[in-house]
């Protein structure tokens, strides 16, 4: 039995024979110096939406943290263990990144689970049920819209929750202090997996464009 999957194992050799060979001096740096990324990403564990490929990033240039749902919780120094928190103090804190971005997606499963209000629970502890309860009253309130299909009310959840996410990060006092200063800046991002299309939030209107691209 191999320690790890053949086709991870062949990834890896192929990493090594490639990417790693022209930018092993940057990866040498990084380990001699540490990282310095500019921006955190908030994205989707899921697999077809990785960041890094989306935005065609090297190493250290992004600092990612990935959960169900790209959701942020509210401020809570409650004492509980706080994955999503903690990577948020140690990006602004530590790193002093100078951009964070919600990207959503589209088809994105922990959305459709808060908008099915009927799915019974993958397991006794429903931890994705409780994990996407914080945005159940925009969930409840789009799942009443009978003017939508399923698709429609689909993508605009996904949208709403970026913004949810944007709004949670601004309880943070270390965020909301820094965005104040300007030395912070936030942003939403809804990126179209079947299309690869990016949408951009404008942080005006609320509304997500298509950015120019030249």
């Amino acid at each position: 039995m191999p320690h790890l999957p053949d086709h991870l194992l062949a990834g890896y050799r192929n990493f090594m024979n490639g990417r790693y060979l022209t930018e092993s001096g940057r990866y040498r740096e990084l380990a001699r110096e540490g990282q310095a990324p500019e921006t955190m990403i908030v994205a989707c564990c899921d697999s077809r939406s990785a960041p890094e490929a989306i935005f065609d990033a090297g190493p250290g240039e992004l600092f990612v943290l990935r959960n169900v749902g790209n959701l942020v919780p509210p401020y809570e120094p409650d004492g509980e263990f706080h994955s999503t928190s903690a990577a948020l103090e140690f990006a602004v804190q530590s790193l002093k990144v100078k951009n964070i971005v919600v990207m959503g997606h589209g088809r994105c499963g922990g959305i459709r689970a808060a908008l099915d209000t009927n799915a019974a629970p993958l397991s006794p502890g429903d931890f994705i049920g409780k994990w996407m309860s914080l945005i159940a009253p925009a969930a409840e309130t789009v799942s009443a819209s009978t003017f939508m299909t399923a698709t429609e009310r689909q993508t605009a959840l996904e949208r709403i929750s970026i913004r949810y996410s944007l709004a949670n990060l601004r309880t943070f006092p270390c965020v909301s202090i820094l965005e104040t200063k300007g030395r912070l800046s936030l942003h939403g991002a809804w990126f179209d997996i079947s299309t690869g299309e990016l949408w951009v939030m404008n942080k005006e209107t609320g509304d997500f464009e298509r950015p120019v691209l030249e």
